[in-house]
């Protein structure tokens, strides 16, 4: 069994932090989320993203992937599910109200705003996130081969630290874009490219 040396660690440590920073459906929500909702409304949703996704590790190191093998149609159903929410997920994001709606108290305001992820939505969409599977199993197989306990809650200690950099600096990315996001116009065209973004993150699923 291997062992989790300080030189392993490390290098877990910045394989979490590149693939939890490069642009993916996560980061791409939650960019958007700050720009349509601002930081604190997007909490939620940041929680729900850097606790699901390490909790989803802990998962597949516990070996859940082995449904898949007892059952191999589970795989072209969770494929299914995947790509039929993330392009619901992309339609909420091509149609989100201006922020004007979320600060107006009208009743006709309050039927047409969009409304942040929850935190139990992010961290379910953990599970239909193509690149959240791949990195759990890419994060299991090299850094925990053998699937013990001690070894699984490194790496899921390692995702929960560099998660909380990922998901505030995403989000604070958004953030800063709101008040230049405050034209119609720009916010429409924003928004249009995050879902663009998130649907074309679909292609090397669909393909495969």
């Amino acid at each position: 069994m291997r062992r989790m040396t300080p030189e392993l660690f490390t290098a877990l440590v910045a394989f979490a932090f590149v693939t939890v920073m490069t642009p993916g459906p996560n980061n791409f929500l939650l960019m958007a989320s700050g720009a349509n909702f601002g930081f604190r409304r997007t909490l939620p949703h940041m929680a729900g993203v850097g606790l699901g996704f390490p909790a989803m590790c802990f998962c597949v190191g516990l070996g859940v992937m082995r449904l898949f093998d007892l059952w191999p149609p589970a795989y072209g159903i969770l494929t299914v599910l995947s790509v039929a929410y993330m392009l619901y997920l992309a339609w909420k994001i091509a149609n989100a109200a201006p922020p004007e709606a979320d600060r107006t108290d009208t009743a006709e305001a309050a039927g047409r705003k969009g409304t942040p992820l929850s935190f139990l939505q992010a961290a379910a969409f953990q599970w239909v996130n193509p690149k959240a599977w791949s990195m759990a199993l890419s994060a299991i197989t090299l850094y925990a081969p053998g699937k013990s306990l001690g070894a699984v809650v490194w790496v899921v200690g390692a995702y929960v630290a560099c998660s909380m950099v990922s998901t505030t600096s995403w989000t604070v990315v958004g953030t800063a874009l709101r008040r230049f996001l405050q034209d119609p116009r720009r916010l429409r065209l924003f928004n249009w490219t995050m879902a663009g973004l998130l649907v074309a993150s679909l292609i090397p699923v669909i393909l495969n």
